[in-house]
Parts: structure tokens; C-alpha cells; sequence
């Protein structure tokens, strides 16, 4: 697929002609979404941010042009992208990781660019402050403080009681130093140690490299990468027998054992608000940037019983979604 392409929710699918919006009267609106990894990879967070666009009165082809340009996964190209994207000059720009609201924040202080996932946003100086981030970039942080990483070490302890070692598959070109830090104090309140492990091309010797330093768990940190490849991840977490932890549920609906964390695609639908404000006139620098009020435990009671895992009652009792 090409690395931009229009995007129309007709059958899930991702395509929409550039000529429809030739044809339209009146304002039509440029939205373009920056990614670093094929479209295939984002359309279900795509499909959230267009309904919420399409709720708040836009509809594709009349008012509103949404684009999707992307890297296809090689990081080296995501500045020739974003050069390309600011010249373009849209609207609003949307972005996603941290990584990619850089790229895009370096080449342009005038165009408004709205964060889905943003972390760690005001120690990574994206913005100035949540209250008022004071330049052009503003949104939704997934960030909501320290206490998840404990928390999903704390999850991840009840399911596998005699947990010591947990293996961290850390995204090296894409994680910020503030997440690493949130997730060692998160690791050592949890009484574990963590043996840190670069992402890898050839994801199964991040797996043997678990193995070797004897893990007796997984648990992904970020990263858009991780999540284009969560598939293949949770299979090998599976062929390696380890109890894996996962930043957001599209892991565990592929067959991952546990997640906790915010609800991406309501993190991408909420975005839309965001980018109706700024249409409507208003200024990014005086936005707040939102956290999100709710997290969410999933349980996959299959793969727990193909790893051996008893889940203990008390664990299910809390989960918001357990799929058997």
C-alpha cells in the first residue's frame, strides 16, 4: 500500500479517492494522521477517530479530507514524512507517539497538532504543562502517572504468584526515558527484577534472550511497533510459555494473557474533540491537555489455561473484560 492514502470507513476498509474532495463544495477540512507503521496497523484506532469525527458533524468528501501518511515501520523515514506532510500544510495534524509528534513539532509552530497517546509530554517538552501546553501541539496523554506500571505488575504477580524475573520488551526508538523510569519504579515497588530487552527486528530473540536470563514473564512497555507486531508477540510469548503484561487490550484480543491500561480507541475517538475545537477556531496553546479518567483490566482465560496459569477469582472478579 502506499504511504498516503485517504481514508473512508466503507466494509472497515481504508481508501478513499483524492478526486471526491476536487469535486465537494465549500470548506472542506484537511485532517492527516502521522505514523510510523503501515496503515493495516492503525485502521481500528483510525475507525475510533473518524467516529467521533463523523458524530461532531464531519463526513468524508463534504467538509471533511482525512489523509493517513506513514513511514511503512522504518523510523529513518518518518522525518522525509513529516517534511513532506508540513509542506502539504493541513489543518490539523494528528499524531500518536511521542516519536511522531516530535518529528512533526520540529518542522512547524503554526500548525496544530493533536496527540492521541502523548507520554510523559511535559518532561518530554511537547507541551508546557497539561493545564496550558502554551505552543501548537496539544490532545490526549495516555500518561496517567506512576501508579499504572505498579499496578500492572501487581496484576500480572496475582496471576503467576511465584513471579521474581519479568522480561521488559522495551522499544528503544520509540519509548521516552520518562516511561522507562515509571516502569522501573513500578517494577521494584513490585518487589521484581527486570531484565530489560531492546526491540528486535527478529522479535524471536528478544524471546530467547528472556529465556536466557531465565524470565518468567513478559511485559511490553510501548511503542507503535510492539503494536503493529503484537500478533506475532503474543505467539511467541505463548511458544515460550511466558505470562505476558500488555499496555493495551488489542494484545490480549490476540491472544495475549493480561492488559491494563486506557482504552485506545477512546483515546483516538476523544481526539476528535480536540480537532472539532481547533476547526471551530480555537487556540492548541490554551487546550488542556486530557488525561484519561479510566483504565481497563482484560483477561485472556484461554491462554491462561494454555500456559498453565490459574487465574485466582479474586483477579477475574475485577476484570473489566475477560475473554474465554
Amino acid at each position: 500500500m502506499e504511504r498516503r492514502g485517504f481514508v473512508a470507513l466503507i466494509g472497515g476498509a481504508l481508501a478513499l479517492p483524492r478526486l471526491a474532495f476536487a469535486q465537494e463544495r465549500g470548506k472542506v477540512h484537511r485532517v492527516v494522521y502521522l505514523s510510523p507503521n503501515p496503515v493495516q496497523t492503525v485502521a481500528p484506532l483510525m475507525q475510533a477517530l473518524l467516529e467521533g469525527l463523523r458524530e461532531l458533524g464531519y463526513t468524508q468528501g463534504r467538509n471533511l479530507a482525512f489523509e493517513i501518511r506513514h513511514a511503512d515501520g522504518k523510523l529513518e523515514r518518518l522525518p522525509e514524512v513529516a517534511r513532506e506532510l508540513v509542506a502539504s500544510k493541513p489543518d490539523v495534524i494528528v499524531t500518536g507517539i511521542n516519536i511522531t509528534t516530535h518529528a512533526v513539532r520540529r518542522l512547524t509552530r503554526t500548525i496544530p497538532i493533536v496527540m492521541a497517546v502523548g507520554t510523559g509530554v511535559v518532561e518530554d517538552g511537547l507541551v508546557a504543562s497539561l493545564a496550558r501546553p502554551g505552543g501548537n501541539v496539544t490532545g490526549v496523554t495516555w500518561d496517567v502517572g506512576l501508579e499504572v506500571m505498579p499496578k500492572r505488575f501487581d496484576f500480572l504477580k496475582e496471576a503467576v504468584p511465584n513471579l521474581s524475573r519479568v522480561a521488559v520488551l522495551w522499544d528503544q526508538g520509540q519509548d521516552t526515558r520518562e516511561f522507562k523510569g515509571a516502569i522501573e519504579q513500578g517494577g521494584a515497588a513490585a518487589g521484581l527484577t527486570l531484565i530489560w530487552i531492546d526491540y528486535d527486528d527478529d522479535h524471536e530473540q528478544m524471546f530467547k534472550a528472556a529465556a536466557r536470563e531465565k524470565a518468567q514473564a513478559v511485559f511490553t512497555s510501548g511503542g507503535g511497533r510492539f503494536f503493529r507486531h503484537r500478533k506475532v508477540i503474543v505467539e511467541l510469548a505463548a511458544k515460550y510459555r511466558l505470562p505476558d503484561s500488555h499496555y493495551s487490550a488489542e494484545f490480549v484480543e490476540a491472544g495475549g494473557l493480561i492488559s491494563y491500561a486506557p482504552n485506545l480507541a477512546n483515546l483516538f475517538k476523544r481526539t476528535a474533540v480536540y480537532v472539532d475545537k481547533i476547526l471551530r477556531g480555537a487556540n492548541p496553546a490554551e487546550l488542556p491537555v486530557e488525561r484519561p479518567i479510566r483504565l481497563e483490566l482484560l483477561i485472556n482465560l484461554k491462554t491462561a489455561k494454555a500456559l498453565g496459569v490459574t487465574v485466582p477469582q479474586s483477579l477475574l472478579l475485577r476484570a473489566d473484560r475477560v475473554i474465554e
